[in-house]
């Protein structure tokens, strides 16, 4: 699926496509589907020692991802962003 979103640094239309569609079965034996993207933690969080290229780089992605989640939900999906934190959680606090 390719989601329309305006580019926050030249204003233009550009055209997202999540990492993932995935379906699965949950607990309570219901179906869902979610739209997943995979991303470098500090590609996902804006912090004060950033560059400008760094920060440029999140402002991307968080309009990629505001018009993600908004394209999942009109669609009865749901929709997140995975960083190694997810991945490699090994319990406790992350």
């Amino acid at each position: 699926m390719t989601i329309p979103y305006r580019h926050p640094l030249d204003g233009k239309m550009h055209n997202y496509i999540p990492d993932f569609l995935i379906t699965y079965r949950t607990k309570n034996n219901t179906t869902r589907a979610e739209l997943v993207e995979i991303k470098p933690r500090k590609q996902s969080i804006i912090e004060q020692n950033m560059s400008s290229k760094e920060r440029a780089i999140v402002a991307i992605n968080y309009a990629k991802w505001d018009q993600a989640t908004k394209w999942a939900k009109r669609n009865g999906l749901t929709f997140r962003v995975i960083t190694e934190a997810d991945i490699f959680h090994q319990g406790g606090k992350k």
